[in-house]
């Protein structure tokens, strides 16, 4: 088994200043810290040593980082992660990134708030195969989990109810504030090239209609939406599985720009390799369906005529470039964020 190694003092996790560029665009308004959870260093430090912790798997493989990789965003690489035995699953694992302005979560938006999200993994049988209740009877058995829940919650009682509040701690600790685009917000973007601020130009013009969906300074859209995807799994119908209403079919969770170079492959199957596959779909390739969002349609209109945007190969590079332009670097290699175990 790893070995925990944290370091002596404990790190900072409240929330930093955010900045100008997501200060500046309403996002506040979608603040989804709850009332009974805030952040606080020493839960946010614990719920970083059980993000990491292989002993929340049935057969001790599997953590939640397996699927939610630093170095990728905390994402995934792969277009189906796989669990404890090999299998892979359904969806493509999201990033984790800005998670504190997202109140539902997975890609059918299926949990009302990040601390239900949390446990459903650890007890999905193909991910992490844990029971709740083995749960906390191994993390009993450590030598550190006591100190460490002490240490966040007042006494070093374990139960469900903790790890889930620990693990969304650190989840919501973890923010993008440093990427090129912050830093050219507050100079007038002088330290983009042409070629990126022509994408920027691109993105914003209302022509292309990126920005109707990825809104405010975390480029996202806090619903769920059909962008016309052709149904490679006709089984997997989004939000109306959620809601049982066949307005929904189709409808999947807009998930935040932010660190979207790092993040590959894109959509909920993870279809897509690459941005510029992506940016083909938006130009040529949106298929018709009854429940198509209107900001994707020529009408304005659900359900209407795709919409193509028809850019020059210069412009969906410039695109490219400005989406490169949301990568905050420092957050890949945060000591923060990063595995406290030796393996």
């Amino acid at each position: 088994m790893p070995t925990l190694r944290l370091p002596l003092g404990i790190y900072s996790y409240s929330y930093p200043a955010m900045g100008p560029a997501y200060e500046t665009s309403g996002l506040p308004f979608f603040e989804a810290t709850p009332d009974d959870n805030p952040t606080t260093d020493a839960g946010a430090a614990l719920g970083r040593v059980l993000f990491y912790d292989v002993r929340l798997s049935a057969n001790n493989s599997v953590s939640c980082a397996s699927c939610h990789k630093q170095s990728h965003g905390f994402a995934d690489r792969d277009a189906f992660s796989s669990g404890l035995h090999g299998l892979p699953t359904n969806r493509n694992a999201s990033h984790l990134i800005n998670l504190r302005y997202n109140r539902r979560q997975f890609w059918d938006m299926r949990t009302q708030t990040l601390e239900q999200q949390v446990l459903l993994p650890i007890e999905h049988p193909i991910e992490m195969g844990l029971n709740l209740d083995q749960m906390i009877e191994k993390i009993s058995s450590t030598d550190y989990y006591p100190a460490l829940f002490e240490s966040a919650f007042g006494t070093p009682e374990m139960t469900t109810d903790r790890v889930s509040k620990a693990i969304s701690q650190f989840i919501r600790s973890i923010v993008s504030i440093n990427s090129k685009y912050d830093q050219g917000f507050i100079s007038d973007y002088s330290n983009f090239t042409s070629q990126e601020l022509e994408g920027m130009n691109l993105f914003f013009n209302g022509v292309t209609r990126c920005n109707q969906c990825h809104m405010t300074g975390n480029f996202f859209t806090p619903q769920a939406m059909n962008n016309g995807l052709a149904p490679l799994n006709p089984m997997d119908s989004g939000f109306s599985v959620v809601t049982g209403n066949v307005a929904d079919i189709g409808k999947f969770k807009v998930p935040s720009l932010r660190n979207v170079a790092m993040t590959s492959p894109y959509m909920h199957d993870g279809r897509f390799a690459s941005l510029m596959d992506v940016i083909n779909h938006y130009d040529h390739g949106v298929v018709a369906q009854p429940t198509l969002d209107e900001r994707v349609t020529q009408e304005l209109t659900i359900g209407g005529t795709p919409y193509q945007l028809q850019l020059s190969n210069e412009e969906k590079e410039a695109l490219v470039a400005f989406l490169h332009t949301l990568t905050d670097s420092t957050l890949l290699f945060d000591p923060r964020y990063s595995d406290p175990f030796d393996h």
